[in-house]
């Protein structure tokens, strides 16, 4: 007789994504004894985890959509030096996308969301330490802290929310003035007047080499890496048996859809239909920054972050909402060089490179993460919106767990797949 409760013994998994969410599921998987197939059109890496700031947030449970949105979008929309972009062309596809957005910036869906960010941000190092010892990738982590900063007044009393949700979830801070925050950094600009140092939070010091490193691990632990974009699915009695990609067909037992931004389409064509928009970042890294920063920096008033990183120092911001094979508008990375020497005035310009990245988020700040509700051999890990880098290893942790029917570390209830 079968027990029906039995552990799935391992078999053929494949996880299409490359990005450090698919990269991590790929390895948990394989650690389980599932032979493993990987499959990316672009290789590891060449998404939106080659270009995000580096920060491993365990401080970042607030949500993007915040009591009084409502009146922020719209002038940030109308004004052209705003972090906010929307071209007008894609507002009938992102209208529902923003109407959700703003529904969720009730206080008691931003204190849920908070809560289900943080109950996976509170995990993230567990689930990568285990990743990093295993391909000798422990060098690529800095643990020197984040330091917000705040050049008014008036802005920092409207963090103070924001400030406060991360306290209660037991976020540990120092609350630091401009001279402060000027020991602790001498680059800052003399406008800073407050600060406050989250001292637990790391950074990577280069995104690309940890998925790249991760990946070839990954391979020589027996793994199969494909550089090709699947397309969609060959159906079973029970769900799918194969992906089909341009480059032939992949029959697999089980599959995770961990493509980011583009996961969208799978999914819908496996019946499972989330309102996932391409939040597409800009950064700019300045090659010879002339300076050298003590912490990861993040400027209220600015809209950005800074980040010290092994090819320079690494400047992100912008959330342009548009179609992700839509041409990048590099105007967006010299807003972000601009207002990054205006934080920092010593930071040099020369050997300047910019980058472009769409950012998969959903309109409540939370990843999918669960099974398919229709086929129980397919997974979705998708949506990490800001915090894909730092929600990397504790995905491919829960995956793995769900693929083998063990109970998972967290409840997966605020990221199941329907939702919405």
């Amino acid at each position: 007789m079968t027990n029906a409760n039995a552990t799935p013994a391992p078999g053929e998994a494949i996880v299409i994504g490359a990005g450090i969410v698919g990269v991590c599921c790929a390895l948990y998987l394989q650690r389980d004894g599932h032979r493993v197939t990987l499959i990316d059109p672009k290789g590891p890496g060449n998404g939106a985890s080659f270009g995000n700031a580096g920060n491993l947030g365990w401080a970042s449970c607030v949500p993007a959509a915040m009591p009084g949105v409502l009146k922020k979008v719209p002038q940030m929309l109308f004004d052209a030096d705003a972090p906010l972009k929307l071209h007008w062309g894609h507002v009938p596809a992102a209208a529902g996308w923003f109407a959700r957005f703003i529904a969720n910036a009730r206080p008691a869906r931003v204190e849920a969301i908070a809560d289900a960010r943080q109950a996976l941000l509170s995990r993230l190092h567990e689930g990568y330490q285990p990743l990093l010892e295993d391909a000798g990738a422990e060098d690529l982590l800095d643990y020197s802290g984040l330091l917000m900063t705040w050049e008014s007044e008036e802005a920092y009393a409207g963090s103070a929310y924001a400030l406060e949700l991360r306290r209660r979830r037991g976020v540990p801070m120092d609350v630091l003035d401009g001279n402060e925050a000027r020991q602790m950094e001498p680059a800052l600009t003399p406008s800073v007047t407050r600060a406050v140092h989250f001292p637990r939070l790391a950074h990577v010091v280069n995104p690309l080499r940890l998925t790249e490193t991760l990946a070839r691990h990954f391979e020589r632990r027996g793994g199969r890496l494909l550089r090709e974009a699947a397309r969609g699915f060959e159906m079973g009695p029970i769900g799918p048996v194969a992906v089909t990609t341009d480059g032939g067909r992949r029959a697999a037992d089980r599959f995770v859809v961990a493509a980011g931004v583009w996961s969208k389409h799978l999914a819908r064509q496996l019946g499972t239909r989330t309102p996932i928009e391409a939040e597409r970042g800009y950064h700019t890294v300045f090659g010879d920054p002339g300076i050298a920063l003590r912490a990861a920096i993040m400027s209220a008033d600015r809209y950005i972050a800074v980040t010290q990183m092994e090819t320079g120092i690494r400047a992100t911001g912008v959330a342009e909402f548009a179609d992700p094979e839509r041409p990048a508008d590099m105007r967006y990375a010299e807003m972000v060089q601009r207002r990054a020497q205006g934080l920092l005035p010593g930071l040099r310009d020369g050997q300047r490179t910019q980058w472009m990245g769409p950012r998969p988020s959903h309109p409540d700040s939370l990843p999918v993460l669960g099974r398919s509700p229709r086929f129980p051999n397919v997974v979705f890990a998708y949506g990490h919106d800001h915090i894909g880098l730092a929600l990397g290893g504790i995905t491919g942790r829960i995956v793995s767990d769900l693929v083998a029917g063990r109970p998972a570390p967290v409840d997966l209830t605020p990221y199941r797949p329907d939702r919405f």
